[in-house]
């Protein structure tokens, strides 16, 4: 359950990674940005504040305490002139765990678990790979939630994908299912205001 009211929200996922590109499970594992990812982010940082100006040096910034994320914030902040350490890391908004899968694509898991993954397409939200940690898209949105109700400032969170399907499903209502497989992008910025729900890109 999220409280009623949510203050103002942008969130940014990570920039591209090379295991992004090949298709690769990167859940808790710590890769670095690629050269796009860090455009990406240094675009973000732009749009940002554009889109809200300088009140935006009075917002929190947190991210994931991956290393993708914090490249990704590190950028974002200069981008926008602000100082590129001031800003907290909280582990619930680390990725999805994918367990065993993790550094796997799923063509990889399928050639060994095809069962597995015909589950997971079945009920990507409630499936839960095999292995020590993992989790899936229900057993995220508990730690998601948590850190939702202690959010009591605006503020800027760079996180992960599945960190934003879960917000999508918590704040917007999205389905469940809808939501696990909503394809998020690397390149715009998730507003949240309320109930709702808008993304933010260079282009308006």
């Amino acid at each position: 359950m999220v409280k009623a009211q949510i203050p103002l929200i942008y969130a940014v996922r990570h920039g591209l990674t090379e295991w992004n590109v090949e298709g690769r499970l990167q859940g808790a594992r710590d890769i670095p940005l690629n050269t796009t990812g860090r455009r990406q982010a240094e675009s973000c940082g732009h749009t940002l504040k554009a889109h809200a100006g300088q009140s935006i040096g009075s917002f929190d910034f947190v991210a994931s305490p991956l290393l993708r994320t914090r490249q990704t914030m590190e950028l974002l902040r200069g981008a926008m002139g602000l100082d590129v350490k001031n800003y907290s890391t909280d582990v619930r908004l680390i990725e999805l765990s994918f367990g065993d899968w993790e550094g796997r694509t799923l063509e990889e898991v399928a050639a060994v678990a095809p069962d597995k993954v015909k589950t997971r397409a079945a009920n990507k939200w409630d499936f839960q790979p095999p292995g020590k940690h993992a989790e899936s898209y229900e057993i995220l949105s508990w730690r998601v939630a948590a850190w939702l109700n202690e959010v009591n400032r605006p503020t800027v969170c760079v996180c992960h994908g599945g960190i934003m399907r879960v917000i999508l499903h918590l704040i917007a209502g999205m389905p469940a299912q809808e939501a696990a497989e909503f394809s998020i992008p690397q390149d715009k910025i998730l507003k949240v205001a309320g109930s709702r729900l808008d993304w933010i890109s260079e282009t308006g």
